[in-house]
């Protein structure tokens, strides 16, 4: 007759590596199975292609009625550039005001006038402004300082890297901060605890989380790429190259710095209706950043400040990138900061999660949590 087997003891609960990969891989399938979670990270990829397409067309906006139609006679043939306008040749100035008169022309250039140019412009109720400066004598402009980007397109790229950090972070944040309230109420906690450590169970979650919000940003990016190639947009997507590359670094590093600070407020408290409260300093650092990318887009102190920053970093620093305004090497001292940043945080972070996880009915304060930790 065989020896019963003997089951594995749970005074000892599990540590390491492979065992934080096994919850982590429990977070990643129970998101997946969300319907609600594939149905949103589909819209939210929808809308990030509507915005590359929107932001072709307004790049394209002073085109999309086409070339202003200008009619010359052979005298005023050559003082009109015909990749700038459509030029339509008529016989003389009559037949010049009447196709303006019937409509047919938007204005047309006649010799004549008492003007150094000895040109003159037929109109019908309206000056034609782009006909007129191209007619102009300019003097010759040098800028000292130029600006080497669009302001209006600088500032689209800023909302994008900010929302696409806000709305990832608060989404796979939330969801850690639920998850841990849901297990303190379910007692769930319990069973895993006695299986693998307070501080596995917290590094599985943060580890799953963060794979889960780096594959929605990674396909965000990629997509954006593919609207951008498909619209044209190839030398926007070339300036943006770097950017993106560490958009992604650095909101990979820092999700892992947030998601630890939602795990350990989140353990605070026993309710669902408390997670809200128990974790607004943590959406605050979420949001901060995407106001300050907005307002200081085009602050190159403020950029430079936000860039080191470990909560405002995967925004700051991408934008300065695509600016210009940053060294090769500032990326890596803003990642060396984050890195540092997220060791001292995750270490006071493990200690409230453990001293706080098997606690429940109201909730406990940040101090007592933090002195029970000793």
């Amino acid at each position: 007759m065989n020896a019963p087997t003997t089951a594995p003891s749970a005074e000892r609960p599990l540590g390491g590596p492979q065992a934080a990969w096994i919850i982590a891989e429990r977070e990643i399938s129970t998101k997946l199975r969300s319907k609600a979670f594939l149905i949103s990270t589909g819209v939210l990829l929808l809308l990030m292609l509507g915005a590359v397409v929107f932001g072709s067309i307004v790049s394209q906006v002073g085109g999309l009625g086409g070339a202003t139609k200008v009619a010359v006679v052979a005298e005023t043939a050559d003082r009109i550039d015909a990749e700038a306008f459509d030029r339509v040749t008529v016989a003389d100035r009559a037949a010049a005001e009447q196709a303006v008169l019937d409509g047919d022309v938007a204005a047309a250039v006649v010799p004549g006038g008492d003007t150094p140019v000895g040109l003159t412009v037929l109109a019908a109720d309206s000056a034609p402004v782009d006909v007129i400066q191209a007619l102009s004598a300019s003097p010759a402009v040098e800028l000292l300082e130029p600006m080497t980007q669009n302001p209006f397109l600088a500032y689209l790229i800023a909302i994008a890297f900010g929302i696409v950090f806000m709305m990832s972070a608060l989404t796979f944040g939330t969801t850690i901060a639920q998850s841990v309230v849901e297990e303190k109420q379910t007692r769930i906690v319990e069973i895993l605890l006695a299986t693998v450590t307070a501080r596995t169970l917290l590094a599985g979650k943060i580890l799953g989380n963060s794979i889960l919000a780096l594959a929605q940003v990674v396909a965000i990016v990629v997509i954006s790429s593919v609207g951008m190639l498909a619209t044209g947009q190839d030398l926007l997507l070339g300036e943006l190259g770097t950017s993106l590359i560490w958009f992604g670094i650095l909101f990979a590093f820092g999700f892992v710095l947030l998601a630890a600070l939602y795990a350990a407020l989140a353990s605070l408290v026993s309710r669902q209706e408390d997670v809200p409260s128990a974790t607004s300093p943590v959406m605050w650092l979420v949001m901060i950043p995407y106001i300050a990318i907005i307002m200081f887009n085009s602050n190159p102190q403020a950029l430079a400040i936000m860039s080191y920053i470990p909560f405002s970093a995967p925004v700051g620093m991408p934008m300065r990138l695509y600016l210009g305004a940053a060294q090769w090497w500032e990326p890596f001292l803003s990642l060396g900061i984050l890195i540092v940043t997220i060791a001292v945080v995750i270490r006071i972070g493990a200690r409230i999660y453990a001293s706080s996880i098997l606690r429940t009915g109201k909730r406990v304060k940040l101090g007592e949590a933090l002195a029970r930790a000793e």
